[in-house]
């Protein structure tokens, strides 16, 4: 039996120094990244109390989104814990923390009706957040060859989208995947995992979530849909420039929703995790400045605020 235990202090220890040698390469990655201070979200919306006869979205921080559609409760991309990345054994997690905590508490959240995916990412992709969402009343809608990692969650039914095929959920939500410009792997080994964006209709109102994306001319096919309601399109995590292939400018995300022909835009991708070397109030500034005299058509520019179709003008 010696020999046994031998071995596993050699397995500890190897696993301990594989922790080490990821910490001190992201350590090193991050050196010249913003550190700013960890704060609340200052608003916090009561969502289970958002009205089935109108459509009520929140910003809960990164790419998560509270959506209710006529009561059809939707949550794109969530991801609720302090910190994302690698986890070594379970024994530490290698990545970024929070500097803004969500907006909505997940256990405030209530039940889930529809989950949306855009790619596998560890800030996208959540499995902890997700583990306490699943529920056999909810439906996920996922990138393709992701489902896997799914597999052991009680969801109700996870689909895996197919660019240019329209999707029906049982509720009657129409989703179609849309082409974005990204990649897809969640360590260096997934080369078939995909990435997308998702265009939602129901009862004639029409939503985009861009999930993550660098500037693609592709979003201008998007009209061909009709009139878009609300854009949910990224503005941060591109510095340095080569940060570009994968992740919009602000200026960029200003003008892939102008080429979408929505009405609104709400911005995401920003203000919860350094991810890049922008300053972190930066990326909201220049869509500003970028938008200029149109300006009010921006919503949701912190996590908590509130838009409800039924209020615009």
């Amino acid at each position: 039996m010696m020999w046994i235990a031998g071995i596993l202090l050699i397995f500890a220890g190897v696993i301990l120094a594989i922790a080490a040698w990821i910490a001190a390469r992201y350590t090193r990655l991050r050196s010249d990244f913003p550190n700013p201070s960890y704060k609340e979200a200052q608003l916090r919306p009561k969502v289970q109390s958002f009205l089935a006869d109108d459509v009520s979205v929140t910003w809960i921080g990164h790419s998560t989104l509270y959506i209710n559609l006529f009561g059809i409760r939707i949550l794109t991309d969530p991801v609720f814990s302090e910190k994302v990345g690698v986890s070594v054994a379970r024994l530490a997690t290698v990545g970024p923390k929070r500097y803004t905590g969500p907006a909505v508490a997940l256990e405030d959240v209530g039940p889930v009706d529809v989950v949306l995916l855009s790619h596998a990412h560890l800030d996208h992709f959540d499995l902890p957040s997700l583990r306490q969402i699943a529920s056999g009343q909810t439906e996920v809608v996922t990138a393709e060859a992701t489902s896997r990692l799914l597999r052991r969650l009680p969801f109700h039914k996870v689909h895996e989208a197919h660019h240019d095929q329209v999707l029906q959920l049982r509720n009657g939500l129409k989703v179609l995947p849309v082409p974005v410009r990204h990649w897809g792997r969640r360590y260096p080994w997934n080369k078939d995992y995909g990435w997308t964006g998702y265009l939602l209709e129901y009862r004639g109102v029409r939503l985009f979530f861009a999930g993550d994306t660098a500037y693609t001319p592709d979003f201008q096919r998007l009209v061909e849909h009709g009139p878009i309601d609300l854009a949910f399109i990224p503005i941060g995590a591109y510095a340095p420039d080569n940060f570009q292939r994968s992740h919009c400018t602000p200026e960029q995300a200003w003008q892939m929703f102008l080429d979408s022909g929505a009405k609104r835009l709400v911005p995401i991708h920003w203000n919860t995790f350094v991810l890049s070397k922008e300053p972190v109030d930066e990326p909201l500034q220049r869509l500003l400045t970028a938008a200029g005299d149109a300006a009010d058509r921006i919503v949701l520019r912190e996590p908590g605020a509130v838009f409800r179709l039924s209020q615009d003008p």
